[in-house]
């Protein structure tokens, strides 16, 4: 147990901090949306260039952990839109916004902490093997589900379109793309180069755990606490437990690998379920309260699942 505190403690901590400060005006909230976008735009994605310029692709890209976590996360996005529109009589695009918001994991601002922590070097090819594809492949279903689901939606071709610009102008493949090349022509960083890149892949985790906590002080718990919480519930613990139950029983991977991806898909659901809803109008509320509800509640979940399969 004590080895759970001191991998989850530290990563909440600078989560609260970040909250605190915004909270006590300490820090600028104006300044939050700055610190989330440098990540997301230069921090994060020279940190991917960096683990890619160096991975052994054969240990990266393992399709008995890839497919499971993404497998778990669409099925979120179906029971958490069939949940919406049979219990709660939501729209059929507000249901499809609340299933996105079951779905999206947090893999960056939460999860690359914890699972460098928890795991170490070992497991982060794997981890960014699944980011590299995370925002391009759910974000892309996500608009074309959307398009389906609507009444008022417009062409599938323009849903597919907007993915596919989305993807490739998406700064972490970016990142990913421009590594994986440099790692089939055998370069390697020397010099200012590399300690240049090195200081700003360092930045990654306090300045996305401190901003995280900033912007969680835009969203506030609502009357749609009920629908907020079976998302929660859908993203925390149903997904890594599909994920799970793919990889090891089925699909017979070894489950010290295996833990890799179950412990990524039981991170909180990620900012951009917001994105996505606010960019259709659809259920902004639901999304905001399950971004709040399951980055709260996954101290306690994220640490479950850590004594279950092991620090």
């Amino acid at each position: 147990m004590l080895s759970v505190l001191n991998v989850v403690a530290p990563v909440f901590a600078l989560i609260a901090l970040g909250y605190t400060a915004v909270r006590l005006r300490v820090y600028p909230r104006e300044g939050v949306g700055g610190l989330i976008s440098f990540v997301n735009t230069f921090a994060a994605p020279t940190l991917l260039f960096r683990a890619m310029l160096t991975v052994d692709f054969g240990a990266a890209f393992n399709p008995a952990i890839i497919g499971p976590f993404y497998l778990g996360a669409v099925l979120m996005m179906v029971f958490g839109s069939l949940a919406a529109r049979k219990f709660f009589g939501r729209s059929p695009g507000e249901s499809v916004a609340v299933g996105f918001a079951a779905m999206f994991t947090n893999t960056v601002l939460v999860g690359l902490p914890i699972m460098q922590r928890a795991y170490g070097e070992e497991a982060m090819p794997v981890v960014y093997s699944i980011i590299g594809l995370h925002a391009p492949l759910l974000m892309t279903g996500g608009m074309l589900y959307m398009e389906l689901a609507r009444r008022d939606g417009g062409k599938l071709s323009t849903a597919l379109l907007q993915g596919v610009r989305s993807a490739v102008t998406n700064p972490l493949l970016i990142g990913i793309a421009l590594g994986v090349t440099g790692n089939l022509l055998g370069i390697r960083l020397t010099g200012v180069l590399e300690d240049t890149t090195l200081l700003l892949a360092s930045s990654v985790m306090p300045v996305a755990l401190f901003g995280l906590g900033g912007a969680l002080n835009d969203y506030k718990l609502a009357e749609n606490l009920s629908q907020a919480a079976i998302m929660s519930g859908l993203k925390l613990i149903a997904h890594p437990l599909i994920a799970w139950i793919v990889m090891v029983p089925i699909l017979r991977v070894d489950p010290h690998i295996a833990r890799y991806g179950v412990l990524l898909a039981g991170m909180p659901t990620g900012i951009n379920a917001y994105i996505f809803a606010t960019y259709y109008n659809r259920s902004i509320d639901v999304a905001t309260n399950t971004i709040l509800f399951s980055t709260v509640a996954s101290i306690i979940t994220i640490s479950a699942w850590l004594l279950v399969l092991g620090p």
